[in-house]
């Protein structure tokens, strides 16, 4: 796809939702594209390739978290992949404080080219697991907000992010359709970890059939420091 239709598309997209987006942050998703297509063809990132749905499907959906984000935040990413949401938010929220961090070394390799190559300076990406990283007293209870997209059910979610969070912050978790019988199941997790859910946000991206959910949990209380479990726990056994 040629820059200026790239550019002209995410702007009509981003409109849709309210988002209003420069010719030098187009810029840099455009580069950033690119740059995920071309590393996609060496180590797994993404399963989608297509031009028009990263668009949608991994820029303006991760940008849809943005409502919930003030200016000053700081903001962790458990799990962030490809770097999703977390590089399209830092790239639109300057003065906003990003950690990222992946369980797979190469996929945090190529997070650090994208941040090099973006000029990103308020992005950090880390090599390490929700499990091991929320134990860290430089991280645990230090974030206005963490954030998660496409990553695992809602209770286990729960226990992933909500550690990393100060006492008022929220966890954001970004889903698709059909959360009901999670939101149902989630409810003695989020009773053991001080969650309360705030909001449930339905919609559907810009010019798209596709159904998207976001879930929005404010952390009322500290949590008991043996969350997150270790050595899998969270995922293999939900609370």
């Amino acid at each position: 796809m040629e820059k200026d239709i790239f550019v002209e598309r995410i702007k009509k997209e981003l409109e849709e939702i309210n988002i209003t987006i420069s010719n030098k942050q187009a810029e840099k998703f455009y580069l950033y594209m690119n740059d995920l297509i071309e590393w996609n063809e060496k180590i797994n990132l993404t399963a989608i390739t297509d031009e028009k749905e990263i668009v949608t499907k991994h820029f303006v959906d991760s940008l849809t978290a943005m409502k919930y984000i003030k200016e000053g935040n700081k903001i962790v990413d458990c799990g962030t992949g490809a770097g999703f949401p977390g590089i399209p938010l830092a790239i639109m929220m300057e003065k906003c404080e990003f950690v990222l961090f992946d369980s797979l070394n190469k996929r945090v390799n190529f997070l650090n080219n994208v941040i090099s190559k973006l000029g990103l300076k308020n992005v950090l990406a880390i090599h390490s697991r929700a499990e091991d990283l929320a134990k860290d007293n430089k991280y645990r209870e230090k974030f206005d907000i963490a954030i998660s997209r496409a990553v695992a059910n809602m209770s286990t979610l729960s226990e992933y992010l909500l550690p990393f969070c100060k006492n008022k912050g929220i966890a954001i978790c970004m889903k698709g359709n059909n959360v009901e019988e999670e939101i149902k199941t989630c409810k003695n997790a989020l009773k053991i970890l001080n969650g309360k859910i705030l909001n449930i946000d339905e919609f559907n991206l810009p010019f798209s059939d596709y159904g998207r959910n976001i879930i929005i949990i404010e952390k009322e209380n500290t949590i008991s420091t043996k969350y997150p479990r270790g050595q899998g726990k969270p995922a293999k056994e939900p609370l």
